[in-house]
């Protein structure tokens, strides 16, 4: 299916620009996190109890907050609440040999008599096993885009491995910046959609390093910028087609997927249109900035 017949858009020369953009949505996230003191992390990783609750009839967040504030930790719960939902989530730390679950549900009820609320879910994790989780999910990344450093440069050359990396690491700090400026929670929920879009990133990237490889064999005469320029065109309709099918799916299960998808869809939903983006204006320009640089494109 070609939507891009025959394209001709010099994407090589909006490279700059690209890396502007890049560069402040980039620093933006940094920003963020640093003033926040690093990413908010979930249950899975602090360790806590999260509890979500639908209610009959609509309730006003001061009165769930009171009826917690019973309990002792109205102060170090957080309530989230959903426009037009009867529904509400709510995080609190978790005491040893305390069932914080039934002290919150038995607290809202009282207060609440006449709206009936059921518990839809329960999590519970404890801060030691939150701290492993986080460690392993820090390595796992590292060693993912470690593994894609390896195969691509014996598969292509170092150079090309080096630009599909750096648009990976491009997109994670994207996607864990976002996260933190728009206050949501990392969880392994989110991690899981980070891995998964890393395996997408280099997949979608291959494909236009192959295409590269190809054309500079065989219009070998040209210059570097215009072959690059070239595979990208040739590129794009596969790229588009593939990213428009993923994102019209994360659309739908992000709206219809319930609350325990909506973390995950959100950061993929994010994350293929940024892996997308990257694949275009970051790893192919990382090349053509690299070729300009060597000395023997100086000689």
């Amino acid at each position: 299916m070609q939507f891009f017949k025959d394209a001709n858009y010099n994407f090589v020369g909006f490279r700059r620009k690209a890396f502007l953009i890049s560069a402040v949505f980039i620093l933006a996230g940094v920003i963020s996190l640093v003033a926040k003191g690093g990413p908010s992390l979930g249950i899975d990783f602090k360790g806590g109890i999260l509890v979500s609750l639908r209610f009959e009839k609509p309730f006003a967040v001061d009165d769930i907050r009171a009826a917690l504030g019973k309990t002792g930790i109205g102060s170090k719960s957080e309530i989230q609440t959903f426009a037009n939902r009867n529904e509400l989530i709510i995080r609190a730390p978790a005491a040893e040999g305390q069932d914080i679950t039934g002290s919150i549900t038995r607290s809202i009820r009282e207060a609440l008599p006449d709206n009936r609320c059921e518990v839809l879910r329960e999590e519970m994790v404890g801060p030691k096993i939150g701290r492993e989780l986080g460690r392993k999910a820090i390595w796992a990344t590292i060693f993912s885009l470690g593994a894609m450093l390896v195969y691509i440069g014996w598969r292509f050359e170092f150079r090309f491995a080096v630009a599909a990396v750096a648009s990976l690491f491009h997109n994670v700090i994207a996607v864990v910046g976002l996260f933190s400026l728009v206050n949501k929670e990392i969880s392994l929920a989110v991690i899981a959609a980070i891995l998964t879009l890393v395996g997408y990133s280099i997949n979608d990237t291959i494909v236009v390093f192959d295409r590269i490889r190809e054309d500079l064999r065989k219009y070998h005469r040209e210059g570097f910028e215009i072959i690059i320029n070239r595979s990208i065109n040739e590129t794009l309709s596969r790229t588009v087609v593939t990213g428009g099918t993923v994102i019209v799916v994360l659309i739908f299960l992000y709206l219809m997927g319930g609350e325990v998808l909506r973390d995950f869809t959100f950061g993929m939903l994010f994350g293929v249109l940024i892996g997308t983006y990257s694949s275009i204006f970051v790893a192919s320009p990382i090349l053509v900035e690299w070729h300009r640089k060597s000395p023997m494109h100086r000689k």
